[in-house]
């Protein structure tokens, strides 16, 4: 018996199952000796009562995170929303808001912190 989608989407909401596609263009899960980074990824996030869990399929890469940290930084390439929160909200040029985030690693916040730092000590 072949299972009709729409049926299938009905059965699952009055199961109080919902999904959703996320457009991501990279999965990176990073462990404490290892990054897992899954390129052209199709990833689904599905709620089931209440609770999340993501469904990832692509292509799968593993990183020794003993590799040199140069190295990572500049594999790294930080999104232009990314660049653009960093720039709205420090006020720094789009090279200085690419350098920071890629110093750490895409990280919005430490990199808004560096850089409010940095900008305090010279003042």
């Amino acid at each position: 018996m072949k299972l009709n989608n729409r049926r299938m989407m009905e059965a699952m909401k009055r199961l109080g199952i919902t999904q959703k596609e996320i457009d991501a263009t990279e999965v990176i899960i990073k462990t404490p000796e290892k990054l897992i980074v899954i390129k052209q990824p199709q990833v689904v996030k599905v709620n089931l009562m209440g609770q999340e869990t993501f469904q990832v399929v692509g292509i799968i890469e593993e990183k020794s995170l003993n590799d040199s940290n140069e190295d990572s930084n500049d594999e790294f390439n930080p999104s232009k929303e990314d660049i653009k929160i960093i720039m709205e909200k420090t006020g720094v040029s789009e090279e200085e808001a690419i350098r920071v985030l890629k110093k750490n690693k895409g990280d919005i916040a430490a990199s808004i912190l560096e850089l409010e730092e940095s900008s305090n000590s010279q003042d």
